[in-house]
């Protein structure tokens, strides 16, 4: 049975694909095919119910619950970080500015909105954001990925890191990215593909540095650094990725009820979201 699995081409999805993709794990007799794009089109894409297994942004998935749940491995969660404003020269407010925003859909985009509402949203690709910073075409930017390490290297400004910021609020993580799985593939393969990402993750895990190794050339920015990638790759896959844990899943919550009660969620939150609920 052929499953799509579609990722970001970032250095911390390659490194917890790596052993699904190098075939050093049972596959449980699926054909695996792995797909790499921008996580915004990933969010569009699973819209349409293009792939079988999919990152997506927590934000994008009341949009789409009707034909995806959650895997309970696989998300990034920032514990006291996260997506980061950054400015040219420090700043006391971005109220009222021009800030650039790697994706409608992004929990990034979700967590600012959350943190300061007003403010004139610019979309552009997250790979383009720290140069429009630099060239001053907008105020500010929500920079993901690994931007998150590299933006002082260009002598920006952090003003405000969204991670740390929820973590002082309400003491808990900042889930940010999931994987999905499609629900018309019925009970018995979600199951194993739910085993399947969970072992994905443990075998890189166990075994880092190969798995860095692979990682690297995903990482971009970093300079072919290894000590950047590491840095990197382990703020994102960690025992958190393997289980969101309770308090991952009630921050999850938490999440969708300020976006809807702020207005921001427009879709309804689903009762059921993982697929370890079913």
């Amino acid at each position: 049975m052929l499953i799509r699995v579609a990722h970001s081409p970032d250095s911390d999805d390659a490194f917890m694909f790596y052993p699904m993709v190098k075939g050093l794990i049972d596959t449980y007799g699926f054909d695996i095919e792995h797909i790499l794009t921008d996580i915004e089109t990933l969010n569009k894409e699973a819209f349409k119910g293009t792939y079988e297994l999919s990152a997506i942004s927590f934000h994008a998935y009341p949009y789409v619950a009707d034909k995806y749940l959650v895997l309970p491995s696989g998300g990034s969660v920032g514990e006291g970080y996260g997506p980061m404003v950054v400015t040219k020269e420090p700043v006391s407010s971005i109220k009222g500015k021009k800030i650039g925003i790697p994706g409608e859909l992004t929990t990034a985009y979700l967590a600012l909105r959350l943190f300061e509402g007003d403010f004139e949203p610019v979309f552009m690709a997250f790979d383009k954001i720290l140069d429009e910073v630099e060239k001053g075409s907008i105020d500010a930017g929500l920079i993901i990925h690994e931007g998150q390490i590299t933006y002082k290297d260009r002598g920006l400004h952090k003003f405000v890191d969204l991670g740390e910021y929820w973590k002082e609020k309400y003491n808990l993580p900042l889930p940010l990215g999931c994987n999905v799985v499609r629900k018309d593939l019925g009970y018995g393969v979600i199951k194993k593909l739910e085993k399947l990402m969970r072992e994905s993750i443990e075998k890189a895990l166990s075994i880092k540095q190969e798995a860095l190794n692979y990682a690297i050339n995903y990482a971009r920015e970093l300079e072919n650094n290894m000590q950047k990638t590491n840095t990197f790759v382990s703020m994102y896959v960690n025992q958190r990725t393997v289980d969101y844990g309770e308090d991952g899943k009630e921050a999850i919550r938490l999440l969708y009820k300020l976006g809807k009660e702020k207005g921001i969620i427009k879709a309804d939150i689903p009762d059921i979201i993982f697929t370890d609920e079913l």
